[in-house]
């Protein structure tokens, strides 16, 4: 099992096949899952000083969940928590829900292969634990399974839960699963519009309403058998005008994670809603199966047909909409500090961006909890962060939120278009000094973000298989192999490219090191080589990661510029230095 602070994941399936859809797990498995809840209870009961704490437990889709849910139930029951079991319900729902109750355990392996799966685990601020806390619950994970008579006792004392108090459990499932709801729409007007205040909401949402009917809107969603099929987007989207279309809702149809290569069936539904006249469907979008993330189509109404966003994309949209609306809503506060937090590998285009508003850029090694806990430090700082995320995956995390969200996304896409009247765009418009035009569509604003080639995270040859297991080790080797390459290189990647110097920068959980001398120091963290011109203008870099979640070794690169070829031929240098240096 991979125990990563975004999760904890392996191959549930009984086969150990990763495409099996049987529910069946192994009882190694659910002697497993068992271990899993005993450390967070005790994790949590410690932490709020007591003996019963109340938890909320959920599942995505997945065939396993349900196996999985069983032994953590039993194990939480005999330990003595209170448990709101909700059932299949998204990782934004759960950890919503949670944020009035003690913490939550999240059956979910996120975008992995179906037979997949795996837990992560959460107090009430809104999210994951972060890597600090996750490492307490591996460790006392590490020192139960290690002891084989510990283990045996802990299944044992779960199997012997009381059956009563079981079955009260799943009898209440269905009144959790409506309280869960309820918390999570309320933090979604809360999220969307960037104000607790109930009347600044109703006033806000009466204002986008009306603009959404006078306009006309549409939105389809591919949900793959998603948590979110039994979520509240179908409800929350039609309850402020806008025309839901849905497929796929009940069985997860094809694979899970929301890349190109799969949003290509919502974009083929999008362009046959057009054939039959539904002209409003103006947005698409496809979510994993714990329902946090979410890739965007639209529709292009000069080439009038649906394009595939790249994750980038979506996420340098998320930052312009939600930087811009903070202008909108605090203009005038001098004390204002818009600031965005993202991932190392996230495209440099969000820098020109935040240069344009005005706003700072934060970087944080890849994780969720990383770039969470990075802007909750810039809060206390007095920054004002209201979009991060991971640009990497398109996964965008608006505050006070701590999970992604493609509802956040989604709205706030919505927000850029619908605003008109001394609106986001505009305010775009006037500081980048981009002519306005009033009758604009979503091609437009596209046409306007600051253009990079960026390899994406799915690509296979963004993922590499690796031998040497010390990544540390194996940075120290590539410095080696890159600075002899970089004497012999210089003059051509100056001619073909304009490449004159260089930069390493590290990244690990929350601290970025700049100007690095010893690239081992990166450890397990991330790698980035910035590429910059003669005026010291960062062009392009080459960035590397082995993965938390995967056992694979993530690389990519960023061009500034429509330039695939040198994306391409910086890449497989790259590769081929990577690959050097594991020999």
């Amino acid at each position: 099992m991979i125990l990563s602070a975004s999760g904890w994941r392996k191959v549930f399936a009984a086969s150990g096949e990763e495409q099996d859809r049987s529910p069946q797990i192994t009882p190694e498995d659910k002697a497993l899952s068992i271990a899993c809840a005993s450390v967070f209870f005790d994790y949590i009961s410690e932490l709020i000083g007591q003996e019963t704490p109340v938890i909320a437990v959920g599942m995505d889709s997945r065939p396993t969940g349900a196996a999985i849910a069983d032994a953590v139930l039993h194990a939480l029951v005999k330990k003595g928590a209170v448990v709101q079991f909700s059932g299949i319900t998204s990782a934004p729902e759960i950890m919503a829900y949670a944020k009035k109750l003690d913490g939550f355990i999240y059956i979910s392996a996120s975008h992995n292969p179906i037979g997949h799966n795996g837990i992560k685990f959460g107090t009430n601020n809104g999210g994951v634990l972060e890597a600090k806390e996750n490492a307490k619950l591996v460790s006392a994970l590490l020192e139960i399974t290690g002891d084989d008579n510990k283990l045996n006792n802990l299944v044992k004392e779960a199997d012997a839960c009381s059956s009563s108090e079981l079955k009260e459990i799943y009898k209440t499932e269905q009144s959790s699963k409506f309280n869960a709801l309820k918390a999570y729409e309320d933090f979604i007007c809360q999220t969307i519009t960037d104000s607790e205040n109930k009347e600044h909401q109703k006033d806000f949402f009466a204002m986008l309403d009306e603009q959404i009917r006078s306009h006309g809107f549409g939105v389809l969603c591919d949900f793959n058998g998603s948590s979110r099929s039994r979520c509240i987007d179908k409800d929350f989207f039609t309850s402020h005008g806008i025309d839901f279309y849905s497929m796929n809702e009940d069985s997860i149809e094809h694979e899970i994670i929301p890349e190109a290569e799969n949003l290509t069936y919502v974009a083929d539904a999008m362009e046959e809603l057009h054939k039959r006249k539904n002209w409003n469907v103006k947005l698409g979008y496809m979510p994993d199966c714990d329902g946090d993330r979410g890739n965007i189509v639209y529709w292009d109404e000069r080439q009038e047909k649906s394009i595939i966003l790249r994750a980038q994309e979506v996420f340098s949209l998320s930052v312009l909409a939600e930087l811009t609306y903070s202008i909108w809503k605090n203009s005038g506060d001098a004390s204002f500090k818009p600031a965005v937090a993202v991932n190392c590998p996230t495209s440099m285009r969000i820098e020109e961006i935040c240069s344009i508003l005005g706003a700072q850029v934060f970087r944080a090694e890849v994780g969720e909890a990383n770039v969470v806990n990075l802007a909750r430090e810039k809060r206390e700082e007095g920054y004002n962060v209201r979009i991060l995320g991971e640009g990497s995956n398109g996964g965008t995390i608006t505050y006070p939120s701590s999970v992604r969200d493609p509802l956040n996304t989604v709205f706030a896409i919505i927000k850029l278009l619908m605003m008109r009247e001394d609106g986001l765009f505009k305010i775009w418009c006037e500081k980048a000094g981009i002519e306005y035009n009033p009758d604009f569509t979503l091609t437009d604003i596209l046409a306007t973000l600051p253009v990079y080639t960026t390899t994406g995270v799915s690509e296979p040859r963004a993922i590499l298989k690796i031998k040497n297991k010390d990544h540390a080790a194996l940075k120290a080797s590539f410095q080696k192999v890159f600075e002899a390459e970089w004497k012999e290189k210089a003059d051509k990647l100056k001619k073909d490219y304009g490449i004159c110097s260089y930069e390493a920068v590290i990244t690990n959980g929350t601290k970025e090191t700049r100007n690095v001398t010893d690239y081992s120091l990166s450890g397990k963290g991330g790698l980035k080589i910035i590429f910059k011109d003669k005026d010291e203008n960062s062009v392009a870099f080459i960035w590397m990661r082995g993965s938390g979640t995967e056992p694979v070794f993530r690389i990519m690169c960023d061009v500034k510029g429509d330039n695939a070829e040198e994306e391409k031929a910086l890449l497989a240098w790259e590769t081929e230095l990577i690959k050097k240096s594991d020999s």
